[in-house]
């Protein structure tokens, strides 16, 4: 379970984040980013010494001020419960159709076939990429025909 997918499934629920400097940040999380930037709703600002209190409509606090977080174990199970329940399929659901298998559905289709050549799309018969052989600048040495004297 990574931390940020955590976040991004405690959004709307209550937390409590702790930073380095030792202040306290309770309120509910609204949206976090990739850099772990977070920001709370109805906060309430606990300080160092836990002497002092302020109240916020809303708040952002930078990611890598953050120490601690606590996030409910509500949504910890629920995390927990969909990662177990996307393990349960079976390999290869939902990833698309596939280029490996020649004989399945959507699979490729093996060489030569609807390519257009005679020998089975060989290489240097004169169509695809490449070198290839014959057909290729005059005289078939490096350098020929770039206007060099």
């Amino acid at each position: 379970m990574l931390p940020l997918s955590l976040l991004k499934s405690a959004q709307g629920h209550p937390m409590l984040v702790e930073l380095k400097n030792g202040e306290t940040y309770n309120g509910h999380l609204v949206n976090c980013d990739t850099w772990m930037n977070i920001h709370l709703r109805e906060v309430i600002c606990t300080s160092k010494d836990g002497d002092r209190f302020w109240r916020m409509p809303e708040c952002y606090i930078r990611g890598n001020t953050i120490k601690y977080l606590r996030v409910p174990d509500e949504v910890i199970d629920k995390v927990q419960e969909d990662k177990s329940r996307s393990d349960r399929r079976p390999p290869g659901v939902g990833r698309g159709r596939g280029r490996g298998r020649e004989d399945g559905p959507g699979g490729r289709q093996p060489k030569g076939i609807g390519r257009g050549l005679e020998d089975g799309g060989a290489k240097g018969s004169g169509g695809g990429r490449g070198r290839g052989g014959s057909g290729g600048k005059a005289g078939g040495s490096r350098g020929a025909g770039r206007g060099r004297g």
